[in-house]
């Protein structure tokens, strides 16, 4: 037993299709059912749905030939990145091609006095880092996976830097965008504002390959900080460790960053990183600034933990000692895995207001509370986002259901308190119904009008985010 699959009536690759593909692309047409496998699966607990084929595209030119084949056979086409989506955005549910851009990964110009970059869409954002660090910048945006620029714009991205500098919605400058008719168009200018015509950019920034394959994109990127101090401060409960983080940003603190790991989550990183953390609710703190602004901050932050029953601060002080911490925070997803060797997790996160996080947070801990699966809570608590990770038996139908339950629980209060059923993993196909919830059938209706309108054949990404037919 496990989630049935999501696969549709496949759209098979006619004769003459794959004649013409072959021909145009030779030995990088791949049939192979090793990399079809490969780029049918996420970290989604969906089972596999390989694509009939894969194509490696070198530059915008062969996206625009791939697309238009596409396009004239209406064959489905799936943009892919490193596959580290979390709800089944690349599986191919209706067949098709899976267009990987891992070879399209060149930093194409870096501006340091405008503050942007331009890469292609395969650069990974560790090697955008690497090639800027030199000029004194760098790129914020931190979902922990080594997430592929081109994914993390399709699906919104943020992570443990969001607090500080927001999400991919607000530094992704422009875009190149391949529509569904072959044609190359640009979003945007590089200029800092515009009120020329519709946010193009913003449209097709979280439309998960939907409504155009991007293809070139251009970020802020900022000044690396005079200063960087990390901490990591113990509590007794959940709730008071998340109420800390709400009064923190009560004060306007400007803090890099700050995340939330339960009980659970610090003891799978201790034994999956192999540190000696105190197993009970935990922050982790980043202050980043001036020299003298990162005092500031730290004065503040440890008067409002220790109101909070937090206790003393253990300091990183050294960038190794910061750089192990914050490694162990992103490999929480595996860490948690080895908690149930042989288990899948199903993993949703949520984003509310942050006034009602410590109740959203406390209250979800008492859904999980004594279920038969291994679980935890964490999340990027400075702007109101959490995950919540059940590791589940795939064979056991009852653990399952009641995994779901708990998702859609979970979901359903993010919405009644005014949030968002997810704020970074996007909805691919497993949030498909939580979008309609949140969102409301009239702004379904004009979102599916979008879609048909960008791409009246259906053949990019089909059946993601936005069913065809109401």
């Amino acid at each position: 037993m496990s989630y049935n699959s999501p696969m549709k009536e496949v759209r098979k690759l006619s004769d003459e299709a794959r004649a013409a593909f072959t021909a145009a692309f030779g030995d990088r047409f791949i049939t192979t059912q090793a990399v079809r496998e490969h780029h049918g699966a996420d970290e989604s607990p969906y089972p596999a749905c390989p694509p009939e084929a894969v194509i490696f595209p070198h530059n915008a030119d062969e996206v625009v030939q791939i697309v238009n084949l596409c396009n004239q056979y209406e064959v489905p086409l799936i943009p892919f990145g490193i596959g580290s989506s979390i709800e089944g955005h690349i599986l191919a549910i209706e067949g098709g091609i899976s267009l990987d851009f891992t070879e399209m990964n060149q930093v194409l110009a870096v501006s340091p006095g405008d503050f942007t970059v331009t890469v292609e869409p395969g650069v990974i954002r560790t090697q955008l880092n690497e090639e800027i660090r030199h000029t004194g910048l760098f790129f914020p945006i931190d979902p922990g996976a080594h997430a592929s620029i081109g994914g993390m714009t399709a699906t919104r991205a943020s992570g443990t830097n969001a607090v500080r500098y927001g999400t991919m919605r607000e530094n992704v400058v422009s875009l190149k965008v391949v529509t569904a008719d072959g044609k190359i168009i640009r979003t945007g200018s590089h200029a800092r504002k515009s009120s020329a015509g519709y946010d193009l950019t913003r449209l097709f920034v979280g439309s998960e390959g939907t409504l155009g394959i991007i293809v070139e994109i251009t970020l802020r990127v900022y000044p690396i900080p005079e200063a960087i101090s990390a901490a990591i401060c113990n509590f007794e409960t959940l709730e008071s460790a998340v109420e800390c983080v709400n009064q923190i940003m009560q004060t306007g603190i400007e803090i890099g960053r700050v995340e939330f790991i339960d009980e659970q989550g610090v003891k799978a990183a201790n034994q999956y990183s192999k540190l000696d953390l105190k197993e009970t609710p935990m922050l982790l703190f980043e202050f980043t600034g001036s020299a003298s602004g990162v005092k500031e901050q730290i004065e503040i932050v440890q008067e409002i933990a220790k109101d909070n029953g937090g206790m003393d601060f253990e300091w990183a002080a050294h960038q190794e000692d910061r750089n192990r911490l914050w490694t162990a925070r992103h490999n929480l997803y595996f860490a948690c895995l080895q908690l149930r060797p042989g288990a899948r997790s199903i993993t949703t996160d949520v984003c509310v207001p942050i006034s009602r996080l410590a109740e959203c947070v406390t209250e979800t801990a008492k859904d999980l509370d004594n279920k038969p699966f291994p679980w935890s809570i964490l999340g990027h608590v400075g702007d109101g986002n959490f995950h919540v990770l059940m590791m589940i038996d795939p064979e056991n139908p009852q653990e399952w259901a009641m995994a779901e339950e708990i998702n859609n629980r979970v979901v359903q209060r993010a919405i009644d308190m005014d949030g968002t059923c997810t704020g970074e993993h996007g909805i691919g196909i497993h949030k498909m119904n939580f979008l309609k919830m949140e969102h409301g059938e009239d702004a379904i209706h004009l979102m599916r009008l979008l879609k048909h309108a960008y791409d009246p054949k259906n053949i990019l990404n089909p059946g993601k985010m936005i069913a065809w037919e109401a």
